[in-house]
């Protein structure tokens, strides 16, 4: 694999874990009114919303930052031990440039209202002289800030 990567991106928000794993892991059907600028739809391709957990396929529907309408089809893994969520893309836009992509988000809580983000995506280029996709860790950054702006004035259930 001599082009293969990983970048990863963390920093905090100012959000729960709990609240925002659940986001990931129950609500993701929620996204294009939490974050309608670049979420546009999210479809469940196998199971249902019910039954969307660990091994779920969704199709989603997204706009990058230069403005593009894109697909991206995976496939979910969770570990709510670690509130960790891996997306293994299985087709779409991004097999343009690359051979393969994964995505892993990781909550870390700090305290009650403070969380540590860790955004990575894995990858393998098709050719050695095609981009890093540091335009998919710009484009999740943005989209867990209208995240975490979403969960701030959202009414506590308590």
């Amino acid at each position: 694999m001599p082009f293969a990567g990983k970048l990863a991106s963390e920093f905090l928000i100012n959000v729960a874990a709990d609240k925002l794993y659940k986001i990931f892991k129950h609500e993701c059907f929620n996204l294009p009114t939490i974050s309608p600028k670049f979420i546009k739809q999210v479809r469940v391709h196998e199971g249902d919303w019910d039954t969307h957990g660990h091994g779920s396929i969704k199709i989603w529907n997204y706009t990058t930052l230069e403005g593009k309408n894109e697909v991206l089809k995976e496939q979910v893994e969770f570990d709510d031990e670690k509130l960790m969520v891996i997306k293994t893309g299985l087709e779409g836009d991004a097999f343009r440039y690359y051979k393969g992509i994964k995505f892993i988000y990781q909550v870390v809580p700090k305290d009650q209202n403070l969380s540590l983000l860790t955004l990575a995506i894995e990858y393998e280029k098709l050719d050695d002289s095609l981009p890093h996709p540091y335009r998919y860790i710009d484009l999740l950054i943005s989209m867990m800030k209208d995240m975490e702006s979403h969960l701030k004035c959202k009414p506590s259930m308590s």
